[in-house]
């Protein structure tokens, strides 16, 4: 652990170490390994540390067959000297703050309720643990919130500790640990005893504050959403400026926004359905100009060209038509840049087949349908014009 300098103090920023090795992985990665590291690797929940090596950046950091391995953006030019390493401290502190925070509201959760954390993960916005139940309730959620809290704001030590194995029963552990040598503690005194190996600040005070966000099913767990530190003001402030647009968009008081939502809501779905009744309308008085053409020209053939018309309109059209003529036969065509979409249908009073009419008919522009012997459909490439496709269905059908 000699090595290790975050294990002696998480709070060193930067610091001098002579490089061992420089080499480059199976994918073709330049790592180096130093004498000793600042530098946090990947491990036990907690993200990586970046910042730079001399002159070059730093951009993962993994602890592989007990070498912590440093990758950078290009390999120094020298090895075997002792170079300078610069920790990016606002991403350390930040991962210190979340990663303390989670101790403490997994600890506030056992305490209240006995809900065990089975996991935990630290992204970039947002952190989450998996508590073992299948229900959490907002009076759960806000007692637990508030005990984090009163944790934080009483500005407990914390604690460091190296223990063996055979220690460990002098200890309440949270839960047992998975290391059995070189056994680190992380101990917030008369709340939280935990086996950790990640960094954290020397008092619960730094965290600031914890807020739980949201929660949801998990298989048989419950999975929670929350923010610790800093990253609550930025989850503050990004939801102040969409509740001021919201607010001026909807021309209503913060306090009165869910319902102004709900009446838009309503409103919306009102509008669609008096939109779709609206088309249904046109489709209807459509079919009836179309019957009207047709027996106008002493044909029962219905037949139009359309342009970027939808399949799915084609066939409400199509059906509105033989509904309206039982006697009448229905092709409908459509030039939907650079494809053809028809429809085939026939009225209760006829009797041609217009699966096999629309069958013969795709083949002529590589196309794909289906239908049945009365109604049938589909589309291709629009390898001949619209009208060559009427022309083509009428000459079948006679």
């Amino acid at each position: 652990m000699e090595n290790k300098l975050y294990y002696k103090d998480a709070y060193i920023k930067s610091f001098t170490g002579k490089v061992v090795k420089q080499e480059q992985d199976q994918a073709g990665n330049w790592y180096l390994v130093l004498q000793q590291t600042a530098f946090y690797p990947t491990g036990g929940g907690q993200p990586h540390d970046i910042g730079t090596i001399g002159d070059r950046r730093v951009l993962n950091v993994e602890e592989v067959d007990g070498e912590i391995r440093h990758y950078l953006e290009s390999p120094l030019q020298e090895i075997g000297m002792e170079v300078t390493g610069v920790i990016d401290w606002q991403r350390r502190f930040d991962h210190m703050q979340q990663h303390t925070g989670q101790h403490i509201l997994s600890a506030a959760f056992d305490h209240l309720f006995h809900y065990n954390t089975v996991s935990f993960h630290l992204g970039n916005e947002l952190l989450t643990i998996d508590i073992e139940t299948e229900m959490l309730t907002e009076e759960e959620a806000k007692r637990a919130e508030d005990l984090a809290n009163k944790i934080i704001l009483e500005n407990r030590p914390i604690e460091i500790k190296w223990v063996k194995e055979e220690e460990l029963s002098q200890y309440p552990l949270r839960k047992e640990t998975k290391v059995k040598e070189d056994i680190r503690l992380v101990i917030i005194p008369d709340f939280d005893y935990n086996g950790c190996g990640g960094t954290h600040p020397k008092a619960t005070g730094e965290v600031q504050v914890i807020k739980i966000l949201d929660w949801e099913k998990q298989k048989k767990n419950i999975r929670v959403h929350f923010v610790c530190g800093n990253r609550v003001m930025i989850q503050l402030d990004q939801k102040q400026k969409v509740l001021l647009e919201l607010t001026k968009r909807l021309n209503a008081p913060e306090k009165d926004m869910g319902q102004a939502v709900i009446r838009l809501l309503e409103n919306g779905r009102q509008l669609e359905k008096s939109f779709e009744q609206a088309r249904e309308n046109l489709l209807h008085y459509e079919a009836e100009d179309l019957v009207g053409k047709s027996k106008k020209s002493g044909e029962n053939i219905v037949t139009c060209i359309f342009q970027n018309r939808t399949i799915q309109e084609l066939q409400r059209l199509a059906r509105n038509v033989t509904a309206l003529a039982e006697q009448s036969l229905v092709f409908l065509v459509s030039e939907n840049e650079g494809r053809l979409q028809l429809v085939c249908a026939r009225g209760a009073d006829r009797a041609e087949n217009m699966k096999n009419l629309i069958g013969s008919a795709l083949r002529l522009i590589n196309g794909k349908g289906g239908g049945n012997e009365s109604f049938a459909q589909g589309g291709g490439e629009a390898l001949i014009s619209g009208q060559e496709m009427l022309q083509h269905l009428l000459e079948v059908i006679k």
